[in-house]
Parts: C-alpha cells; sequence; structure tokens
C-alpha cells in the first residue's frame, strides 16, 4: 500500500461467492467463470475478511443480482444481509432486483434499502438482456433517485455463459446520466473493450464515476491510468471483483503504479464518500 495511506480503503465492486451463493447459481455460469479466472469458488465471508486484513482493505461493497427473468440467475438481498451482518461492519451491501418483475422490483429495492440497509443497486445489462436506457431501468431509476443511493452498472466484457456482450456498452450509461443529473452512476469496469467510450461518458457527466474492478492494475490501458491520475482523478474508484482478482495482488500492482498521492486518497476514500459508501 502507498506510504502514508489515508483514512481507509474502500473496494467499490466485491462479489460473494459463498458456497450458499455458488449453489444457487447456473452450473453452466459457474464453470465459465471457474475456467477463465482458473479457480474453483466457494468463499465464507470470513476468508474474504481475511484476504482484506493482509492487503489492509477496510471496507469493501458486496453485491446482489437478480436476473430470474432471464437466465434464473439470483444472488439474493438475503444472502447479501447476511453477509453484511456477519462481517461485523466490514461490508457494504447493494441490492439486486430483476427490471422485468416491474412493481415487485420496486418494492424490493425499497425493502432492501429501507428494511435490509443497502446502500446501492447493482444491475447486469448483460442479464437482464436490456441497455442501460432501455424504459423498463428507468423506474428503477426514479426511485434510486428518491432512496438517494448510486447505481452501479456491469459494462464490458463478461463471462457469463450464453449472455451478450451488446448490452454491455457505457454509451447507453450516458443517457441515464443526462435524464437523471442527480443519480449517482458506476460504470463498473471501465467498459473495457469500450474504456475510451467510457471515459468520455464520464468525463461529462458530474454524476458518472468508473471503477477499476476485476483487473489486475498492470494491464490497465494506458490512457485510463493516464486520466484516472489526473483530469479523472476526483471519478475513479477503487474495486477488485473479489475473489475473481485477490486483494494483495490488486494492491500491490496499483502500488507498482506510482499514482499520485491525491490519487490514491481519492480512489480509496474521498471518492466512495461521494457515494454515500463511508
Amino acid at each position: 500500500m502507498p506510504e502514508k495511506m489515508v483514512r481507509m480503503v474502500v473496494d467499490t465492486h466485491a462479489q460473494l461467492w459463498t458456497k450458499e451463493v455458488v449453489e444457487s447459481m447456473p452450473e453452466d455460469m459457474v464453470k465459465s467463470y471457474s475456467k477463465v479466472f482458473g479457480k474453483d469458488f466457494n468463499i465464507s465471508v470470513e476468508m474474504m475478511i481475511a484476504s482484506m486484513d493482509s492487503a489492509g482493505v477496510d471496507r469493501a461493497v458486496v453485491v446482489g443480482v437478480d436476473a430470474e427473468t432471464t437466465f434464473n440467475y439470483k444472488v439474493s438481498n438475503e444472502a447479501v444481509y447476511n453477509a453484511v451482518s456477519e462481517s461485523d461492519g466490514r461490508l457494504i451491501g447493494f441490492a439486486g432486483v430483476d427490471p422485468h418483475k416491474g412493481r415487485i422490483a420496486l418494492k424490493e429495492l425499497e425493502r432492501a434499502v429501507d428494511e435490509m440497509g443497502m446502500k446501492g443497486l447493482k444491475l447486469m445489462p448483460h442479464l437482464h438482456m436490456l441497455n442501460p436506457n432501455d424504459e423498463k431501468m428507468y423506474p428503477l431509476y426514479r426511485l434510486a433517485n428518491e432512496l438517494g443511493i448510486p447505481v452501479l452498472f456491469h459494462t464490458g466484457t463478461q463471462f457469463h455463459a450464453g449472455t451478450k456482450i451488446r448490452y454491455c456498452k457505457p454509451i447507453y450509461i450516458d443517457d441515464v446520466a443526462v435524464d437523471f443529473p442527480d443519480l449517482k452512476l458506476i460504470i463498473a469496469h471501465f467498459g473495457y473493450p469500450w474504456y475510451e467510450e467510457a471515459l468520455a461518458v464520464v468525463r461529462r457527466n458530474e454524476n458518472v464515476f468508473f471503477n477499476i474492478a476485476g483487473w489486475s492494475p498492470k494491464y490497465i490501458p494506458e490512457v485510463v491510468v493516464k486520466q484516472m491520475n489526473s483530469i479523472l482523478s476526483d471519478k475513479v474508484l477503487f474495486g477488485t471483483d473479489f475473489p475473481l482478482m485477490t486483494y494483495p495482488r490488486v494492491m500491490t500492482e496499483l502500488e507498482e503504479l506510482k499514482l499520485k498521492k491525491s490519487t490514491y486518497e481519492n480512489m480509496f476514500y474521498r471518492n466512495p464518500k461521494k457515494l454515500g459508501l463511508v
């Protein structure tokens, strides 16, 4: 970790791959991720916290996913809530809801925030088979705006078997940002391979941020590193996509990038604070 690191290190994008979650997921999707990342997933909350501790990470967002209508895929909000409760304040929950469920999805999001203390909403366009600017998504944005929570979008490449990457282009988030200027939006994985498109959306919209989750920092494209260390220092968020990437590796490689101290401070703490995560 960079010397004299600031108050807190917040991972804004991690995953739950507990035994309970893995058993609830479609087998072909679990296999596709195990093949790509070369590991089997069965990570307890205790194991996750231990990995965070080994790298000096204080808190981490874990996300729910609801794509029952399209792929019978669900990481329940109850599973997220249970993990957050077990973590003694170390984990932060983001709800997952299925936009195809209409009013049921709205009620579930409201319940997740008001009763379960969720701090954001995670949407997976390729699993929902909807572009982020699809009208089916808009009731969720209106409610998220009312609830004062950020929306985290998967963008860019992904490895869920049977899904289509075309739903994951970050350009669609520009429409959402313009239509909901007070709603905080996060472009996950800096939109790769459409990272220049993602950076443009972030740059022109005050309410849009991006994270570096799911990437080995030494392989982040040069243009992304340059902008996260300069004009987009106030928009970049630390993320790992743990357990797909391990905490020690990501933190070590981030240090090797030798970014400005202010960039580390923004990425780890100041920018997550803008989103209400600390």
